[in-house]
């Protein structure tokens, strides 16, 4: 809503000294956001005058007719000789008191004015338009005031209000009243304790008769129908300049005097109105649900399908306007309509803001509608808009109108006194409460420590204690509520949220970047994965609505989203790209059924809960890397290194290393990933091995579907099973002696896994061993064909002795035994 200040000051006894930036900050500190403060007009300079014009010389020798003007602009020009102006304009006459911009001058847009020779004649400034000046848009010529508007020669900028400021406010939809002048006007007045001029008191007499026949066919459609007539309107009068002005700086553009009064007083008080040309009008205007199949050609010009969910006004020949969105055009006011019959109503809001949005039409009206008007304004805003349609357009405003009031009494809301107070934590003072919600129109009945309070009628969003707590503590200030730090409670994060930032930042600390994808896939995706048809990744949750229809499902599995962020970093030049995501994938349970819709007047049964929560998927939280380019950039230093399948799996074993948990890595074949170039990673729970996740280099097939760079990598682990395995986790006892050092090298069948000699030796090592670590592995003639020398380093240590020479060869010699035992490993000489 834009609210130009001195149409705001003509309702509100405001201060001289507050500005429009003042008066910003304690709106939006009452809740009304003003979002800017714009100066219309600050680019604006001088001379800018009256001019009479006094001679015009027509010029003919050029491809467009051009005027040469005598313009009297008494003595601002210096001299009092008449000033000499070539025009273009078509559309005024000699005597016209126009606005004339003289050298010096500088219009809106940085559009200088001088004197220059054009035309063969010299001219000495402009004789100026409506657009030139910023006062509205208007192409057909320059402005032509009217007479008594100014004297010749005095300055035009103050009197045409070329300078203004005016508040751009975001209306919230809980607050539809501060969508008009008279609404922010109240709140303006209450917040400065100054006087109120409601510009809704309009004089309104009984009616001399009856008015236009109307009816409402259904009353939870539209509860107050007012009609009010104007005869003998010239629909050749043009709007005063200062109502174009405001609707221009209001954001309306002006278009006919019957249009822009309807839209100057919905500004103004809110309540939206319509124009009907009345010779259009056959019988009884009634206002009904649109019929199934009607049509209707709006003033846009398209031809509209109604819903029998509509509103529609009709007439004895059928829909004439979809009610609170837009009119139709066949009683549209037109060029030579001179019975004009004002409509006001108040409509269903719900229904108002569907047929909006059903239609695609965002209308003012229906913008002021759907968020709630004062269903008490209706008979006022009409008859403020006959009258001016009569004061400016000649009309004389027939005595009988029709009024259809249907309107309930609203009930009283009871609310404690002290409620503010205790929702705020501010301990107002006594009768605080009572004073600012009668400022904002309320009736307050004190019965005690209780309040009974009737919201007015233009607040409907005033409905419940919690509402009228929020007006008394606006308008007390929300900066003057305490910031208290609030008491701790509970005992801090839980284990799996601590270990998800654990993870997290191990994940950071070793070079990837954490992405968030959205959680839906599609087909596409799954079959890019190069998933078998009976992969449980397939059984996905389809979703009713999904944003996209491409992706319907929610995802089983983390790596497309990583793969698609991969791709667009790629795609955007970045070559070395690493990337991890921790979210929820959806598994739904084999059997589940349809979740049932319990309806919303009852607390749904323990039956109808448990069949929803049986329908409800398994969502286990997963992990997942994906890593292309060099994992370590060339330079300086040295050679570079690719990213590699042993960098997926660096990233499992980094999780586990922060989760505390021994990580079993062993060759498998399962998609995405490359069969020769996979790994299997598991834990123990409770001496059971469990599956968490796989790892490695991807499938050729899968980084073509992808559009991924050769070689990518990834791993997907499930954190929610690594956390089962997590143990207490005991401090070490460190030792002061010595460590003791044994290497052993070992050769082995090179099908043997690494992992599984390096667990024989801890094993046969005992409690002894420190660490097992491998440095070396070989393979050549020395060791023969299809064989392989694995070299490991054997730490020993003994928390209460120095470990002697033959302890340790002893400790290894036994690892020895139960490693060749285990993978028929040979010691190598």
């Amino acid at each position: 809503m834009r609210v130009p200040l001195s149409w705001l000051r003509e309702y509100v006894d405001l201060p001289a000294d507050v500005t429009a930036r003042d008066l910003a900050s304690r709106l939006t500190l009452a809740g009304l956001e003003v979002e800017t403060v714009e100066t219309l007009g600050s680019d604006l300079t001088g001379p800018i005058v009256y001019g009479r014009v006094l001679e015009i010389e027509e010029l003919t020798d050029f491809k467009k007719p051009i005027r040469y003007c005598r313009v009297d602009v008494g003595s601002a020009n210096g001299t009092g000789e008449p000033q000499r102006i070539i025009c273009g304009a078509r559309n005024f006459s000699t005597g016209d008191l126009v606005v004339v911009s003289l050298p010096g001058a500088e219009l809106p847009g940085g559009f200088a004015i001088g004197s220059r020779k054009t035309y063969g004649r010299m001219s000495e400034g402009m004789i100026c338009s409506a657009t030139e000046l910023g006062l509205w848009e208007d192409h057909t010529g320059i402005v032509i005031l009217p007479e008594g508007f100014g004297e010749v020669g005095e300055d035009a900028i103050g009197p045409l209000g070329l300078r203004e400021d005016v508040l751009d406010i975001a209306v919230t939809p809980d607050r539809g009243y501060a969508l008009s002048i008279r609404g922010v006007a109240r709140d303006t007045a209450a917040l400065y304790g100054v006087s109120f001029h409601d510009p809704a008191d309009v004089a309104v007499s009984a009616p001399a008769g009856e008015g236009h026949p109307a009816v409402i066919a259904d009353d939870s459609l539209c509860d107050r129908l007012v009609l009010r007539g104007v005869t003998g309107f010239d629909p050749d009068a043009a709007g005063p300049l200062w109502m174009k002005r405001r609707l221009h700086q209001s954001g309306v553009r002006p278009v006919s005097l019957a249009v822009d009064v309807t839209n100057y007083v919905m500004l103004e008080l809110g309540q939206p109105l319509h124009a009907w040309d009345r010779d259009h009008l056959t019988g009884t205007v009634t206002v009904r649900a649109a019929e199934a199949g009607e049509k209707l050609e709006t003033l846009d010009h398209v031809q509209r399908s109604l819903d029998t969910d509509d509103i529609v006004i009709a007439d004895g020949s059928g829909a004439q306007a979809i009610a609170g969105v837009m009119g139709g055009v066949d009683t549209e006011i037109g060029l030579t309509s001179s019975e004009v019959l004002i409509e006001a109503a108040h409509f269903d809001a719900m229904r108002i803001a569907r047929a909006s949005r059903r239609h695609q039409l965002s209308s003012e009206a229906s913008r002021r509608f759907e968020r709630g008007v004062d269903s008490d304004l209706q008979l006022a805003a009409a008859t403020r808009a006959a009258e001016l349609l009569a004061e400016l357009g000649g009309a004389t405003v027939e005595g009988a109108y029709t009024h259809l009031d249907r309107v309930a009494p609203r009930a009283p809301i009871t609310v404690k006194a002290a409620h503010a107070a205790a929702v705020s934590g501010v301990d107002y003072p006594a009768g605080t409460s009572e004073k600012w919600l009668e400022t904002v129109g309320c009736e307050v009945v004190v019965d005690g420590d209780e309040l009974k309070v009737t919201p007015p009628s233009w607040r409907p969003d005033l409905t419940d204690p919690n509402d009228l707590a929020e007006e008394v503590i606006r308008f007390e200030g929300y900066e003057n509520i305490p910031s208290i730090r609030p008491r701790g409670s509970g005992r801090g994060l839980t284990s799996g949220q601590r270990l998800r930032r654990a993870v997290g930042r191990a994940l950071a600390d070793a070079g990837y970047n954490e992405v968030l994808s959205y959680p839906f896939t599609g087909e596409r995706d799954l079959d890019g994965l190069q998933l078998s048809d009976d992969d449980a990744r397939r059984g996905a949750l389809r979703l009713a609505n999904p944003l996209n229809d491409e992706e319907p499902l929610l995802r089983t599995t983390l790596l497309p989203g990583l793969f698609k962020a991969l791709t667009r970093n790629v795609g955007r030049g970045f070559t070395d790209v690493a990337l991890f995501e921790t979210g929820l994938v959806y598994r739904p349970r084999p059997g589940a059924g349809r979740a049932p819709l319990p309806p919303v007047d009852r607390v749904p049964s323990a039956e109808e809960l448990a069949l929803i929560d049986a329908a409800l998927p398994e969502q286990p939280r997963r992990v997942g890397v994906v890593v292309t380019g060099d994992a370590e950039r060339a330079g300086w230093w040295g050679e570079g290194r690719a990213a590699t399948w042993a960098d997926a799996i660096r990233a499992a074993r980094e999780v586990a290393r922060v989760a505390g948990v021994d990580l079993e890595v062993e060759a498998d074949a399962h998609a995405p990933w490359h069969p020769g170039r996979c790994a299997a990673l598991y834990v123990r729970v409770a001496g059971e091995r469990l599956l968490v996740g796989h790892a490695g280099e991807l499938h050729p097939r899968t980084v073509k579907a992808f559009g991924m760079p050769e070689r990518t990598a990834a791993m997907e682990l499930d954190l929610d099973r690594v956390e089962r395995a997590r143990t207490p986790v005991v401090a070490p006892e460190v030792s002061t002696y010595p460590v003791a050092t044994q290497d052993v090298a070992l050769v082995v069948d090179e099908t043997v896994p690494v992992g599984a000699i390096r667990d024989a030796l801890v094993e046969g090592a005992g409690d002894l061993v420190e660490s097992v670590r491998l440095f070396d592995v070989y393979t050549g003639e020395q060791v023969g064909e299809g064989r392989k020398s694995v070299a490991f380093t054997l730490r020993f240590r003994a928390g209460d002795r120095t470990l002697t020479a033959e302890e340790a060869s002893a400790a290894r010699d036994a690892a020895v035994a139960v490693a060749t035992e285990r993978t028929g490993a040979a010691l190598r000489a």
